[in-house]
């Protein structure tokens, strides 16, 4: 009989509650023209496309490209539809690093004179980001956002948003970027309706809050388990399990085979196994949209060991918020480490 440890622990049955937010992926596509005053936002992901929703409201209309676990962002096709999607918005917002690089094309193509917001440049570890100050969140409250000049709409140049070697580009898993994110999102949308800036700050300040308590389930992770080693088949979660002080004892050629879709070599896949099976690992964590044969072997000995296995996911499951979906995933993690 399988024991309770050895289940996959599945994300979505953990989500705290269903929120439902207007603006969401299912409101008219961007570039609807109604006369009714609302902002056009386009986001590479339903996750950049929720955040938009929680800070804009009603006062926005969101579409969101990438909206499913069947779609890897890595190698989306876009349409014609999403290029007239991006053609018609006043913001856009991207991920950046590599990650999303068809929105950059959809943005050259098009001709849009909208903004973008790139969310890999509020991450601390972004290279250009090299003075930036994270000892502190009160200290990062109070710092701006990057400098208008340094997102001017440069002729919609991205060039420097491709992958960047050692950088990991996964970083709406990490909340405290995603903060700062949400309060250039409440910048942009204030510069393109004054009337209701005010309104778009206080949604970002509620939004903070609530990113403040999932940085408080993170620290109640690192005072109960700090310090024990986490297995992650991809690169996705890491800056999740960083932040609850986990550390990741993944070998780096295993979880880049498996993100760039190649073969792990034998070797490294040996050297992994062995971790799993010596090196003290206290949970698995493998992502679903990406995988293959070596990553089941890897399931395969953790399960065998008792060891707990988690699956997290690149985009937004249906009916969850940002903060429920982030929250489900920390609790996912804290009740593996103490199974």
């Amino acid at each position: 009989m399988t024991s309770p440890r050895r289940s996959v622990i599945l994300l979505g049955l953990a989500a705290a509650s269903v929120v439902t937010l207007a603006g969401c992926a299912t409101t008219p596509a961007a570039g609807d023209d109604e006369g009714d005053g609302r902002i056009t936002v386009v986001a590479s992901t339903n996750v950049y496309g929720e955040i938009a929703s929680e800070i804009g409201g009603d006062l926005v209309d969101v579409t969101s490209i990438v909206t499913n676990e069947s779609q890897d962002p890595h190698s989306f096709e876009p349409s014609a539809r999403d290029q007239l999607s991006v053609s018609k918005a006043d913001l856009i917002i991207e991920n950046g690093g590599g990650y999303d690089a068809f929105i950059d094309g959809l943005i050259e193509s098009s001709g849009t004179d909208a903004h973008v917001i790139t969310a890999v440049e509020y991450s601390h570890d972004w290279p250009e980001n090299e003075g930036h100050d994270d000892e502190a969140h009160a200290a990062d409250a109070e710092e701006t956002a990057p400098a208008e000049d340094e997102h001017a709409d440069e002729d919609h140049d991205h060039g420097d948003h491709g992958h960047v070697e050692g950088f990991n580009e996964h970083v709406w898993y990490d909340p405290h970027t995603i903060a700062h994110v949400a309060e250039a999102i409440a910048e942009e949308l204030g510069e393109l309706s004054p009337d209701a800036a005010e309104t778009f700050a206080a949604n970002a300040a509620a939004f903070a809050a609530e990113v403040e308590g999932l940085e408080a389930s993170l620290a109640d992770i690192e005072a109960a388990h700090g310090g024990e080693k986490v297995f992650v088949t991809e690169p996705v979660p890491v800056y999740l399990i960083e932040a609850a002080g986990l550390e990741n004892a993944t070998p780096e050629a295993f979880s880049e085979a498996v993100e760039e879709g190649q073969d792990v070599a034998p070797a490294t896949l040996l050297e992994s196994l062995a971790l799993v099976r010596d090196g003290g690992v206290s949970v698995v964590i493998t992502n679903t949209q990406t995988g293959g044969a070596e990553t089941q072997e890897i399931v395969g000995e953790a399960e065998g060991l008792d060891i707990p296995v988690i699956a997290f996911s690149e985009t937004l499951p249906e009916g969850e918020t940002y903060i429920s979906w982030m929250q489900a995933n920390i609790e996912a993690l804290s009740t593996a480490l103490q199974a």
